[in-house]
């Protein structure tokens, strides 16, 4: 049975997932988190929040993170009994658990009192939620997360080719702290990069308005996309890269370097994003 938890926080999403669907975030968590990983003085906590139906993205993260620290210990945290029955019917390994909970981020007891996690994973979970709820969420997670951790909150579609996520840090005072925005697609076949609007996580999904700054943000990757039209030939990864770097170029704060836009992975900073006033972060 499920460790038992007194009123887990949170509502029971749909849980629809895919094998593979996590891939993008999971490749930039181990780029960028990976090294709070590595320094972890004990084994690092990495939580997969609202797994959903079946666990299967918590066996993934835990293949893709354990080349990085042999000893990463994952948690599949579910508000729904069932989910995390299955869960633990196929956690054969000692370095996987499953337990009942929510936001309040709850960590099975033989980890320890003291034990914070250094990473919480949460996709597709504040979709259904009201854009009031998102802060309320992002500070309760915040308040579990170990000094150095990170909350990765997003969406993606149900194949995993659009998606984007805030990396949320735990400021000085325990509450949350959003550093940037990360927007990932699938350039085979893209058509323009506002296509990921759909999938902006739920802090600014309805932010992409004219006079919001996320909206500038894709037009102004749309635009920038259409100059590199003659890029095609060359194909669509040289493409998306001389749209990052002309975007960066034009004044956006965009992050790393053509290694990473090659992925169809930008990254800006969270200030040039941050909704009006009023909204979450802002």
């Amino acid at each position: 049975m499920p460790p038992a938890v007194s009123r887990p926080s949170g509502t029971v999403t749909r849980g629809t997932t895919n094998p593979n669907r996590l891939r993008r975030v999971d490749r930039w968590i181990g780029y960028a988190l990976g090294g709070l990983l590595r320094s972890s003085p004990t084994p690092p906590v990495v939580v997969d929040l609202g797994f959903g139906a079946s666990p299967v993205t918590v066996l993934e993260l835990a293949d893709r993170l354990t080349p990085l620290r042999g000893d990463v210990r994952l948690v599949g945290v579910e508000i729904d009994p069932e989910r995390v029955r299955r869960g633990q019917q196929v956690a054969a390994r000692p370095s996987v658990d499953f337990v009942l909970g929510g936001f309040e981020v709850p960590l099975p007891p033989g980890l320890g009192a003291d034990a914070r996690p250094t990473v919480v994973r949460a996709f597709n979970v504040l979709r259904q939620y009201d854009e009031p709820e998102v802060w309320p969420a992002w500070s309760q997670v915040a308040q579990r997360l170990a000094p150095d951790g990170a909350l990765v909150e997003g969406t993606c579609d149900e194949l995993g080719r659009l998606a984007s996520w805030v990396d949320v840090r735990r400021d000085d005072g325990g509450g949350p702290r959003p550093v940037t925005l990360t927007l990932s697609l699938r350039l085979a076949g893209l058509e323009r990069p506002s296509v990921v609007a759909e999938r902006l996580p739920k802090a600014l999904i309805h932010r992409n308005v004219p006079g919001e700054r996320v909206h500038d943000l894709l037009q102004a990757l749309d635009r920038a996309w259409e100059r590199a039209a003659p890029m095609a030939s060359f194909g669509a990864r040289q493409r998306f890269v001389a749209t990052a770097r002309t975007v960066r170029d034009d004044g956006w704060p965009v992050r790393d370097g053509p290694a990473r836009w090659r992925l169809g992975e930008l990254t800006v900073d969270w200030a040039a994003v941050a909704p009006s006033a009023g909204g979450v972060g802002a």
